[in-house]
């Protein structure tokens, strides 16, 4: 099992327990240093409470179980307004939400395209463009996040 998994483990239930969604969790080294980091969320947003209730809920886990093997800064944040769309649920909480779809290939010449999301059924992300109504298979997808309008 890889730290990833086993701390996504720890944390759902954790999460669960505390009202929060688990977003994604992420193992990884930023300048010289491991970094673990937890994204959490639900409707309406987290605060800083969440963060720091989330923290020290995982964070007694991890100490006793020990099983990092290295040394490693652990974080607890918002995945932010215009974050990536992973989850179906992600994409059933803004569904009818102004999105950008990047592609990895251009399509008609261009790789980016922005319109409403319509869901995302059967691996296969629709949107409503001024044009009318467009398909993307998950395999052609690199990213899909909403566009905050100010």
């Amino acid at each position: 099992m890889t730290v990833i998994e086993r701390v996504k483990e720890i944390a759902l239930p954790k999460a669960e327990a505390l009202g929060l969604e688990l977003i994604d969790c992420e193992y990884k080294k930023e300048g010289g240093t491991r970094v673990l980091r937890i994204y959490i969320d639900r409707r309406g947003g987290v605060g800083l409470d969440d963060c720091e209730a989330m923290s020290r809920s995982v964070e007694e886990t991890l100490d006793s179980e020990d099983f990092i093997d290295e040394a490693y800064t652990f974080e607890v944040s918002s995945p932010g307004l215009d974050r990536p769309l992973k989850t179906d649920r992600d994409f059933e909480r803004y569904e009818g939400e102004d999105v950008e779809v990047r592609l990895y290939a251009a399509l008609d010449g261009k790789k980016k395209f922005t319109g409403k999301l319509a869901g995302k059924k059967d691996g296969v992300v629709t949107i409503e463009t001024d044009a009318g109504t467009m398909d993307f298979p998950d395999k052609d997808v690199a990213c899909v996040k909403r566009t905050i309008v100010w």
